[in-house]
């Protein structure tokens, strides 16, 4: 049986393995108990159930915008299309969060939602679980919406794009 990695060679190999799985990119977006609309990229979404409609994904404990997501009633999960490799960027960095200058709508439950994504899911914050360095959200999709676009795709910590 292997053991778990002991050092941070181990830790970076782990992380290359995981880049091997292809993954889309969302930006997760809620307003704070401040309200304060707030986003972060993440590429840990999945499906759960589709009776009821459930959805998860994480986030990292050391996250600026974690006690934002444990205190909002409804969170949007927005599916970045090909084009949106700058919302990506812009989530993907601690100090850029918030939705400033942005052209949202507003979705179930206040929940903002991002222009031009392929998909989004509007949900209730349903169920949190320890995940080890992260914790694991579970939401009950209250609405959803589809366009027919290209998704943003990460492989092997890039983007690409769909042949």
């Amino acid at each position: 049986m292997n053991q778990p990695y002991q050092n941070s060679s181990d830790r970076r190999t782990f992380r290359n393995a995981l880049g091997e799985f292809a993954t889309g990119v969302t930006v997760v977006t809620a307003h704070g108990a401040d309200g304060r609309a707030v986003g972060v990229t993440i590429n840990s979404f999945a499906s759960v159930s589709l009776e009821p409609a459930l959805v998860l994904w994480s986030l990292g404990r050391e996250s600026s915008t974690l006690a934002a997501f444990e205190s909002c009633s409804h969170y949007a999960i927005n599916v970045l299309a090909a084009d949106q490799v700058d919302f990506s960027q812009r989530f993907s960095q601690s100090n850029r969060d918030d939705l400033a200058n942005i052209d949202i709508s507003i979705g179930t439950g206040g929940a903002p939602i991002l222009p031009g994504c392929c998909a989004w899911f509007e949900c209730r914050n349903e169920m949190r679980y320890p995940g080890g360095d992260h914790l694991i959200f579970v939401g009950l999709v209250e609405g959803f919406h589809r366009q027919d676009k290209l998704p943003l795709v990460f492989h092997r910590g890039r983007y690409r794009e769909l042949a």
